[in-house]
């Protein structure tokens, strides 16, 4: 029993011994001892070209949207329409409607203005007879009062009887005449709104013959500038019913558009910029005024040169890319234009930056994150010990650091993360037979 004791107290002593031995291994970031399948890297010295790799789409900044006209709520049939891509000058046609709704509504509102101008000529005849007939009538009233007071000043010479006679007759002349002047003013009043009211509605049919020879001149729609034209997608044609990943067709003759749709668009080849996206690894390479070079995937026989026109300031994430970090903005000037360049076009893009010559580095893919700091495997002769580098800078493929030696093996995959094991091969001759 005393014998049993005394080796249960050694193993566990050997257990203490060798859990300390491992904390204190683990502590000075040596792991576990190497595997023969972990692929390995080795620090260098050398040139690093501060190259970035990216692609982009080119996009107009100098564009005109043209959309049917708003000429009553009702839709429109296209009669002409421009080439995609075709070129155009400031004034040309682009688009055309069907005109005949129009033109009906012009001949109807002609036929009213027409109309108006005869009944305001028919007023002017009618308070001009009407005028005539009461200045005929003020004449006999005025003579007729002159008549009574003439034998008003025979009273001397006649019997008291008539002299009342004429007296009578004076003040009746008068009242006539009072009241005949009355109904002139009356008939003038008459004559005058008659008129003006032929001459409303001459002025309501003359705004809506303008109004409908402006509609007219809109069934054309010329182009505001020079440029190319692009014609957009017809989202009618699927009966207003749209998503994702959904081919539309574009807008052609025959079409039927409601007004506010968006048909065309003019796009100014000269003031067209290459827009990309850039990882924030490569941000620190990427400054204003950097050379650029282009291949677009549709003009693969031609390289292109442009500068760095703008860089983002704030970083944009992807919900859909969740370990690959934000990306920047960066806008590129093409310096040499082409016709054939359309806007949403793609290319591959070369940002040619400078290059650190005689420095130490090491594969991009030796490098990991751990606990917010930059570390790489450095493989000893028994294992890896886990190592914190500093990025002095970094392209796609490789990255200068400081904090390892020259000569040194990294681990290209992290040696700690859990690995599938090979299968086992097959024994010899088990498919086939003996051969």
């Amino acid at each position: 029993m005393r014998r049993a004791r005394i080796w249960a107290w050694l193993f566990a002593g050997l257990m203490v011994v060798g859990a300390a031995t491992l904390v204190g291994v683990t502590r000075s970031g040596r792991l576990a001892p190497a595997s023969d399948d972990v692929p390995l890297g080795t620090v260098k010295r050398g040139t690093i070209d501060l190259e970035v790799h990216a692609t982009g789409e080119l996009q107009a900044s100098s564009t005109v949207m043209i959309t049917a006209p708003a000429v009553g709520g009702d839709a429109m049939r296209i009669t002409r329409l421009a080439r995609n891509g075709e070129s155009v000058k400031k004034g040309d046609i682009v688009l055309e409607f069907d005109p005949s709704e129009q033109n009906y509504k012009l001949e109807q509102n002609q036929s009213e203005l027409e109309q108006a101008e005869q009944e305001i000529a028919k007023a002017n005849a009618d308070a001009a007879v009407l005028a005539a007939q009461d200045k005929v009538a003020l004449l006999k009233g005025r003579y007729a009062v002159r008549k009574a007071e003439l034998d008003v000043q025979k009273n001397e010479l006649v019997s008291k009887i008539d002299a009342d006679k004429n007296n009578l007759a004076l003040e009746q002349a008068h009242r006539s005449l009072e009241e005949l002047e009355k109904d002139l003013q009356s008939h003038a009043d008459s004559g005058k709104a008659s008129i003006d009211l032929a001459r409303e509605k001459y002025n309501k049919a003359k705004l809506a013959m303008d109004q409908a020879q402006q509609n007219l001149d809109k069934m054309k729609m010329r182009a505001p500038m020079d440029g190319l034209v692009s014609i957009q997608k017809n989202f009618g044609a699927a009966g207003g019913f749209f998503f994702t990943g959904m081919s539309l067709p574009d807008y052609r003759p025959g079409d039927q558009v409601q007004p506010g749709s968006a048909i065309a668009q003019i796009v100014d080849p000269m003031e067209m910029n290459l827009v990309s996206h850039v990882s924030e690894r490569d941000h620190s390479n990427v400054r204003v005024g950097q050379l650029v070079e282009a291949t677009f995937f549709a003009l693969p026989s031609k390289v292109f040169h442009g500068t760095v026109k703008d860089v983002g300031g704030m970083s944009m994430g992807d919900f859909l890319e969740t370990n690959t970090g934000g990306t920047f903005d960066v806008s590129i000037q093409l310096a040499d234009m082409d016709a054939r360049l359309r806007p949403g076009l793609t290319a591959n893009i070369l940002l040619m930056g400078n290059s650190q010559k005689n420095v130490l580095y090491v594969p991009r893919l030796a490098l990991f994150i751990k606990d917010g700091k930059r570390i790489a495997y450095v493989k000893t002769g028994g294992g890896y010990e886990q190592r914190e580098v500093k990025i002095q800078s970094e392209n796609e493929s490789r990255a200068a650091v400081q904090g390892l030696a020259e000569g040194t093996e990294v681990a290209l995959i992290d040696p700690t993360a859990p690995r599938k094991a090979a299968p086992a091969p097959a024994a010899a001759g088990g498919a086939g037979g003996t051969p």
